[in-house]
């Protein structure tokens, strides 16, 4: 049909000899002969069915306070991220301080009990 021009190359009589004939047969007991055993010991035969909510005990301030974060846009909601890890940030430099304070005061002293 069409020709290159490096040479001879006929794209139908490539497409014949690429072409298989064999028919397999799915259906055959000696290509699968039984389930694969213990598969389904692990595997659920039916799809898990979705929990119900859970209740949280909220008071007013809780809901007040995710209410207020629903309104934020995302941008607003990455610096409240910012905000929260600075916050833990700082209060884990308060707690390494103390941890050393009461270190250095003997305040947490190893109590060997008989």
């Amino acid at each position: 049909m069409a020709s290159s021009e490096g040479g001879n190359f006929q794209a139908p009589d490539k497409e014949l000899s690429l072409l298989s004939l064999e028919k397999l047969d799915r259906s055959s007991p000696d290509l699968w002969p039984e389930q694969i055993p213990g598969v389904y010991d692990f595997a659920p035969l039916s799809p898990p069915t979705p929990e119900p909510p859970k209740l949280l005990n909220l008071d007013d301030q809780d809901y007040n306070l995710l209410y207020q974060f629903r309104l934020l846009t995302a941008l607003e909601i990455i610096e409240e991220v910012k905000k929260l890890q600075n916050v833990a940030y700082q209060l884990g430099l308060e707690e390494a301080k103390e941890m050393t304070r009461g270190k250095y005061l003997h305040i947490l002293n190893n109590r060997k009990t008989k």
